[in-house]
């Protein structure tokens, strides 16, 4: 596969208890070019966990996997077991601002210590021959100055080349982690202004992004463009990026043909124990554009849960959609 895929032109971000392997599969049935993340995997949970916290299925490729942590030496253990495994890229998250995540010396807090963030990237770097990528914020608390998002890229990029740029700073304290992605106001041209005066870096983008003109437009400035809920709350954008984004004699694929194209992997979960709702809670979406959405995402939340649920719900639920 090209490295260019890997630069992360177009990538779905990493979300907490949203972008899990399931989520991952579906997605990769809309777009096989682009980049999709991990949750935020903790290094010391990676490293301590009793179960496989690296699993996923090839198919996903390309994958990156997203790492929390502040400790250099366990971060580049951690890298290398991550680029055993077959991952594309390891980023770190240098973005999150929950209370649980600064608690543990990881996430957006670390923007005030670009030396230590340095020193993780170094360690893990030397450890891996894939791309290490820094997931950051444009400032925190008062913290949000141009130059202070300058000297932060300034010292971390000799080991690192792709940095992405949620386009919000965060407030460290007074603001929940939804709030964080709300309430700061957004500032592209602060993330088009780096790129102008880091040529040399792979710059790409997250924030507030919704639709293909939208990308295409950020993609003037940038170097990639990174979605994050409305990829997951409207997954048939997904369908369009391949076509618009990568080669234009791709089709478009539709939300139903991607949801027939998941039963296989289904009928595998299910006979490996995964509860059916475990798998298309990540497809309620699907048919925002379409009448019977209503029916469809009511159907399965009342029915997948239910103990032997099997693909006849999918089935029944697609049933009550009218495709054009």
């Amino acid at each position: 596969m090209e490295n260019t895929y890997y630069r992360g032109r177009f990538s779905v971000a990493p979300m907490l208890d949203w972008t899990t392997r399931h989520c991952r599969y579906f997605h990769r049935q809309f777009t096989q070019h682009s980049l999709l993340y991990s949750e935020m995997i903790t290094a010391p949970a990676i490293l301590h966990a009793k179960y496989d916290l690296l699993a996923y299925d090839p198919v996903e490729n390309p994958v990156a996997l997203q790492l929390g942590g502040s400790d250099p030496e366990q971060l580049a253990t951690c890298a290398k077991l991550v680029e055993q495994r077959g991952y594309a890229e390891i980023n770190l998250n240098v973005g999150c601002p929950s209370d649980r995540v600064q608690n543990g010396m990881f996430g957006a807090c670390l923007m005030s210590n670009a030396d230590l963030v340095a020193r993780c990237v170094e360690a893990m770097a030397n450890e891996v021959s894939i791309p290490v990528t820094v997931k950051h914020r444009i400032g925190i608390d008062d913290l949000d100055s141009y130059e202070f998002l300058c000297d932060f890229i300034e010292k971390i990029q000799p080991y690192c080349s792709d940095f992405i740029v949620h386009a919000r700073k965060a407030w460290l304290s007074g603001l929940s982690p939804k709030q964080n992605r709300e309430i700061p106001p957004l500032d592209y041209e602060r993330v088009y202004q780096l790129k102008r005066d880091f040529p040399h870096l792979n710059i790409s983008i997250n924030g507030g992004i919704k639709t293909i003109d939208e990308i295409k437009h950020h993609l003037q400035f940038v170097d990639g463009v990174m979605v994050g809920r409305e990829a997951y709350q409207n997954p048939s954008l997904l369908g369009q990026i391949d076509q618009a984004l990568f080669d234009e004699t791709l089709p478009v694929i539709t939300a139903k043909q991607a949801i027939e194209k998941m039963f296989p992997y289904i009928e595998k979960q299910l006979s490996e124990d995964v509860h059916l709702n475990h798998i298309v809670r990540h497809m309620i979406g699907s048919f925002q554009q379409c009448k019977g959405a209503r029916q469809w995402r009511r159907y399965l939340s009342e029915n997948a849960y239910k103990q032997g649920a099997g693909i006849e719900v999918i089935e029944k639920a697609l049933d009550l959609v009218e495709f054009n």
